[in-house]
């Protein structure tokens, strides 16, 4: 078919079929059923990049335990404000997920999210007063209330005995204990939204890959897209298009010509992760167990040892080892990067290579890091760790957001909503917290985008997420009944460890 035929009109395009447009499809669906939305995927599958839960996702991060949400003050205590920020972008995504399982957009929960306590674990006297200070600073929390905290060696044997066996106790240790974590398949989770989507009368089409977009005189949008399989090229106009292609959005919305994408940059950082072989050493943790970064590591590398449930089998991860590649999507191209430079960014670009020397030589570090050396890091979690009970796998690409910050730029380790003044385009930078808060950051895209739909949209909003507008660190009981109704929904009914908020006492070591 010529290039220069139009095969159809929609309301909305979807570019990518992962989480964040699965997320923004199913919430119009419910928002608006009459409008009609297309999707198109490059892959052929749904969640088959950063969503799917071997490339990454599947924390599902709530700021339990990820440390570097609570960096220490230069006093000693700890600044929780990132913690608790995620945290309430967590509970809003458990919101919505809860109310599609209550009204069939989702089946089954457990085949996307199930029970799995979040700790926080350092060694070394220095470290273990900070987590207590950390403990201190977030335990009387509403949103963390049930975290413990402890120094007591048999409690730690108790709790994890794969890091336990071999562990030299004379080094203290300390540990934040949350039993309410969840694990998050994302890529169940996004399966089950895009059906959604299809089965409501969207129309998802894989193995298809958009190649440009061109504003219309009328606000419109001309989406030139390329079947993969067949060479041919189609044309379709749209009302709305949201660029949710992970780390391909960059160059997407670049190519929108929009004046909001201008200055924008993308610094890619590829990883591993070691995965357990050994149903033995599997059946011996479960938990997600998370340290402290190593100096001049991004936030997405700090060392985790990671009980995943995947398929309804349990299984586990340590890592992320950080790497580099120019790709921007893990089948991505090589000259991705060197493609995104422009002559409205190359000074931000150029900024952050000057500003990052810390971020270099650690990523130059890990590249030459042999399987032995893998090995001796995993130690650190799991004193025993054995090389042959292990595989390495690559894990997902991310692309960090490099923002335009006086005449150079500065790296951000966030996500970021970039859309048009008009609200005709929009799309999604950048990776952690990422997945986790889907719900939250398309709910901004909505209100950004359509803010004369938004008034009108309110009652429909409040019934998919009741503390819509609301902080629920601010209201405890509305906390605590939109708490109780997505653990029932969500069958994450978990009898904790702790009856009560207080720490365990600290046993001499």
């Amino acid at each position: 078919m010529s290039d220069n035929v139009l095969e159809a009109k929609t309301d909305v395009v979807l570019i990518g079929a992962g989480i964040m447009s699965a997320t923004l499809g199913a919430l119009l669906r419910q928002l608006q059923p009459d409008w009609s939305i297309t999707a198109f995927e490059r892959l052929d599958a749904a969640a088959a990049e950063s969503s799917d839960p071997w490339n990454n996702a599947g924390t599902g991060h709530s700021a339990l335990c990820e440390l570097n949400y609570t960096p220490a003050k230069a006093d000693g205590t700890v600044d929780i404000t990132k913690a608790i920020n995620v945290n309430e972008q967590f509970q809003v995504s458990r919101q919505f997920w809860a109310y599609a399982v209550d009204n069939g957009i989702l089946s089954d929960p457990k085949d996307f999210i199930n029970p799995i306590p979040h700790v926080s674990f350092v060694h070394g006297a220095d470290d273990v007063k900070y987590l207590r200070a950390r403990y201190d600073a977030l335990a009387g929390h509403p949103l963390f209330a049930g975290m413990e905290y402890s120094e007591s060696p048999e409690l730690f044997s108790e709790r994890l005995p794969l890091m336990a066996a071999g562990r030299d106790f004379s080094d203290p240790v300390a540990l934040n204990w949350t039993s309410t974590g969840t694990d998050v398949d994302f890529g169940a989770l996004t399966k089950q939204l895009i059906n959604n989507v299809a089965a409501s009368g969207g129309t998802v089409f894989f193995g298809h890959e958009v190649t440009n977009l061109s504003k219309q005189s009328d606000g419109s949008w001309i989406v030139k897209v390329r079947n993969r399989r067949t060479g041919e090229s189609r044309k379709v106009n749209a009302k709305f298009v949201f660029v949710g292609a992970g780390g391909g959005a960059l160059h997407l919305l670049q190519k929108s010509g929009i004046s909001e994408a201008k200055g924008f940059g993308g610094f890619p950082v590829s990883g591993a992760f070691l995965r357990c072989t050994n149903p033995d050493v599997i059946a011996q943790h479960s938990a997600k167990v998370y340290g402290k970064a190593a100096v001049g590591a991004p936030p997405m590398s700090v060392p985790h040892l990671d009980t995943r449930v995947i398929g309804g089998k349990q299984g586990l991860l340590f890592g992320p080892y950080a790497g580099w590649s120019p790709k921007f999507l893990k089948q991505g191209g090589v000259l991705d990067l060197p493609k995104s430079v422009k002559p409205n960014n190359i000074m931000s670009m150029l900024g952050v290579g000057a500003t990052e020397l810390g971020l270099v030589k650690y990523l130059v570090g890990e590249l030459t890091q042999s399987p032995r050396d893998r090995i001796v890091t995993l130690s650190e979690f799991a004193p025993n760790a054995k090389l042959e009970d292990w595989e390495l796998i690559v894990a997902g690409q991310r692309v960090q957001v490099i923002r335009r910050k006086g005449i150079g730029g500065v790296l951000e380790f966030g996500t970021a909503v970039v859309n048009a003044g008009d609200g005709t385009i929009a799309g999604l930078l950048g990776a952690s917290p990422g997945a986790s808060t889907a719900v939250p950051a398309m709910l901004d895209v909505l209100e950004r985008c359509f803010p004369k739909q938004w008034t009108g949209w309110q009652g429909k909003l409040r019934e998919m997420v009741p503390s819509l507008g609301t902080k629920l660190s601010d209201d405890q009981a509305l906390f605590d009944k939109v708490w109780q109704w997505s653990t029932k929904s969500l069958q994450l009914d978990v009898t904790s460890v702790a009856e009560t908020t207080a720490p365990i006492e600290p046993a001499s070591v």
